[in-house]
């Protein structure tokens, strides 16, 4: 199998569970040693209380074809965000890809609730865990990535940066964290582009997370079981479609034309040409903007 990034070295802050963790994988079957951080390890579990752990994406990782670093980190804590970034460069004198996903907000936001309705707290709460450690993982991890050329930098987000122009995002914390993560890569292009690197936005489509499938109280196996009671759920991707995604980019000598642009994993997908595990090519966004939010029946040829 082609490892196009092999001796590349890779950060996916947020790798636990979800997009994350697929991006993860991803990279290591291209090939490359792949850092993974979070709170969650088989010693301790973070507020999502849930099974996924930390030294789990790393093994997966490493199955695949890479090797996965576990690294517990709480991306709140410059202290120990600077540790990890001097660990990587002890250990390998480079960092090729930086992945922030970190993310850590479904318990927080509620639904269609204005600012002074929604929980301070919990609003508050969702901001620094989607924004701000994002500005502190690329605070400590840039000059290392910057160090050698052609560096990528993955900001993680929800929506595109024109569905979320025109788009009403669940409620005013939410829409806050995932545009301003947006802003945050092309801003970060403008710093990066003139120094050698690259920064994108990236967005998949309606994820097959390990929590959204308990939602729908359905498995990988068996998740078209859920199109019964939310037939447009028909568009949904596994974590590994963007995760392939950026293996792409990362593997793209050419990615800097990309620089400080909003992408998502279907978009790239008809650029590059690789599918989902099932060998679809789901387009979430163009299908979310043509058929489910115009209130068309569910049907998803011409999309996947």
């Amino acid at each position: 199998m082609s490892q196009p990034l092999r001796g590349k070295v890779a950060l996916v802050a947020g790798a636990t569970r979800g997009a994350g963790r697929g991006i993860a994988v991803e990279l290591g079957a291209a090939g490359a040693t792949v850092y993974v951080t979070g709170r969650s390890t088989r010693a301790r579990r973070s507020e999502y209380d849930r099974p996924e752990t930390l030294e789990d994406t790393a093994d997966l990782v490493t199955e695949a074809g890479g090797h996965g670093i576990a690294v517990p980190t709480d991306h709140l804590e410059p202290a120990q965000v600077r540790e990890l970034v001097d660990r990587i460069d002890g250990e390998q004198g480079r960092l090729d890809v930086l992945v922030n996903d970190i993310w850590g907000g479904e318990k927080l936001f509620e639904w269609d609730k204005a600012v002074w309705e929604h929980d301070l707290a919990g609003g508050l709460r969702l901001l620094r865990l989607a924004v701000e450690t994002h500005v502190i993982t690329s605070h400590h991890a840039l000059p290392l990535l910057l160090r050698g050329p052609g560096g990528l930098v993955v900001e993680m987000t929800d929506g595109t940066a024109e569905y979320n122009r025109d788009t009403y995002r669940v409620n005013f914390f939410y829409d806050l964290a995932k545009s301003a993560v947006l802003r945050m890569a092309f801003s970060l292009g403008h710093e990066l582009g003139p120094r050698g690197a690259t920064a994108v936005a990236l967005t998949p489509g309606w994820l097959r997370s390990e929590m959204m499938l308990d939602v729908y109280g359905v498995r990988e196996d068996n998740w078209r079981d859920a199109l019964d009671k939310t037939p447009h759920f028909a568009i949904s991707e596994t974590p590994r479609y963007v995760g392939r995604a950026v293996a792409a980019l990362a593997a793209d000598p050419e990615v800097s034309r990309f620089n400080g642009r909003s992408l998502s994993s279907g978009g790239l997908a008809q650029e590059y040409g690789f599918t989902d595990l099932d060998g679809s090519r789901p387009d979430a966004w163009r299908y979310l903007v043509e058929v489910q939010d115009p209130g068309r029946p569910a049907d998803t040829t011409g999309y996947r």
